[in-house]
C-alpha cells in the first residue's frame, strides 16, 4: 500500500459529511457560506474542477415553489472566489401559455414551446436579470446541442440524452428547494436532476420518461433519478430550506418556514439528512430505495457525519403528500 493511502477498511470508516445551518436574521447567503465552510470551503470542494454548473429547481414560474436567488448568488460568489467558471442550467416543467393552458398542463417536445417556457421561467424568477448583471451564462437544458451518454448498470436507461454542456463541465451542483412531492415523496438534490432530462427528447413534464419508468416502479421517478445521477458529475448538493413546502408538492403544497441550509458532497447522504429533517425515514422514500439497489451509499443516518446545528433542533414533521401513481392521462400531448 502506498504511503498515506487508506486501506479498504479505513476507507469504509470515512463517513460522508453533511452540514446543517440555521439561517439567522434572514441572511440566507451567510448561511450558505457557513454550510460550505463546514464542508472544508469551496476551494477544497472544487479542487481540480474548473467548470461548474448550478442546477436550481425552477419547476415553474412560481416563486414560493422554487430555489431562491440568494442561494444561487452565494454559490456563484463562492465559486468565483475560488476562481471557477460558473453557469446555471435548468429544464423547467411548465409555464403558461406554452404548455399550461386553461389551467391544464400538457407534455410537449416542441422546441419552440420549450424555448419559450424556459425563457419565461428564467425571466419571471429573476434569473435572467441576475445572469445579465453577474455575467453568468444560463443554459436551457431542454434544447440545443444534445448528446447520448451510457449509463453502466442502469436501472432503466442504458443510454441517456443530455445537453452537451453537462458533459463538458467538471462538477454539477444541485441546488433544490426543500419540498415534498406527490410522486417521489420528497424532492431534494437527487430528484432535482429530473430537470436535466431534455424535453426535446423526453417531453416537458418528462412525460415519456415517466411512462417508461412507471412500467418498473409506481413512483415513475426513482429509477430514472438514480440513472441520471450516475450519468452526471453530481458532486455538490446545497438544499435551499429558507422556506420549504409540505403536503402536495412540488407546486400545490403549503409553504412552511424552515430557515435552514443543508449541504454535502455525497448526494445521497445530503438527501438522507434533509429528508430526516422533514420527518421522513429512509425507507419511506423510493429514490433512496432504488439508489441502494444501484449500490449507492450510505444507507442510514448513522453512516453520515453531520456538522453545524443539531438535527433535533431543526427537524420538523412535514405533512405527507398524497402519493399518486403516474397516469399518462394527467398530461396530454401538445404538439
Amino acid at each position: 500500500m502506498l504511503p498515506g493511502a487508506l486501506s479498504s477498511s479505513q476507507a469504509a470508516e470515512i463517513k460522508p459529511v453533511v452540514s446543517v445551518v440555521k439561517i439567522r436574521n434572514g441572511n440566507i447567503e451567510a448561511a450558505v457560506e457557513r454550510a460550505i465552510d463546514l464542508l472544508g470551503g469551496m476551494a477544497a470542494i472544487t479542487r481540480g474542477k474548473e467548470r461548474i454548473m448550478l442546477k436550481p429547481n425552477l419547476v415553474a414560474p412560481i416563486p414560493e415553489a422554487t430555489t431562491k436567488l440568494p442561494v444561487i448568488r452565494a454559490l456563484v460568489r463562492l465559486m468565483r472566489s475560488a476562481h471557477r467558471e460558473v453557469s446555471i442550467g435548468e429544464g423547467s416543467a411548465a409555464a403558461p401559455p406554452f404548455n399550461v393552458r386553461d389551467g391544464r398542463t400538457f407534455r410537449t417536445s416542441n422546441k419552440d414551446l420549450l424555448n419559450g417556457l424556459q425563457q419565461r421561467v428564467f425571466d419571471e424568477l429573476g434569473y435572467s436579470e441576475f445572469s445579465k448583471a453577474q455575467k453568468v451564462p444560463l443554459v436551457n437544458l431542454h434544447t440545443g446541442d444534445l448528446v447520448e451518454v451510457s449509463v453502466p448498470g442502469a436501472l432503466l436507461f442504458d443510454k441517456l440524452t443530455l445537453h452537451r454542456s453537462l458533459t463538458e463541465i467538471d462538477l454539477l451542483c444541485s441546488a433544490p428547494m426543500m419540498k415534498t412531492h406527490v410522486l417521489a415523496g420528497v424532492t431534494l438534490g437527487m430528484k432535482n436532476l429530473i430537470g436535466v432530462y431534455p424535453g426535446a427528447v423526453y417531453q416537458a413534464l418528462r412525460g415519456d420518461m415517466h411512462d417508461r419508468a412507471a412500467q418498473i416502479e409506481p413512483s415513475a421517478t426513482a429509477a430514472p433519478i438514480v440513472d441520471m445521477v450516475r450519468a452526471n458529475k453530481l458532486g455538490l448538493v446545497v438544499i435551499d430550506g429558507s422556506s420549504a413546502m409540505e403536503g402536495n408538492g412540488p407546486t400545490d403544497g403549503t409553504v412552511v418556514p424552515m430557515e435552514t441550509i443543508v449541504a454535502g458532497t455525497n448526494p445521497l447522504a445530503t438527501d438522507l439528512v434533509a429528508a430526516s429533517l422533514m420527518g421522513f425515514a429512509p425507507d419511506e422514500v423510493s429514490t433512496f430505495t432504488w439508489a441502494h439497489k444501484a449500490g449507492l451509499r450510505p444507507r442510514r443516518l448513522e453512516e453520515i457525519e453531520t456538522r453545524g446545528d443539531p438535527l433535533e433542533r431543526v427537524r420538523r414533521e412535514f405533512v405527507r403528500p398524497v402519493l399518486s401513481p403516474w397516469n399518462p392521462a394527467y398530461a396530454p400531448l401538445l404538439r
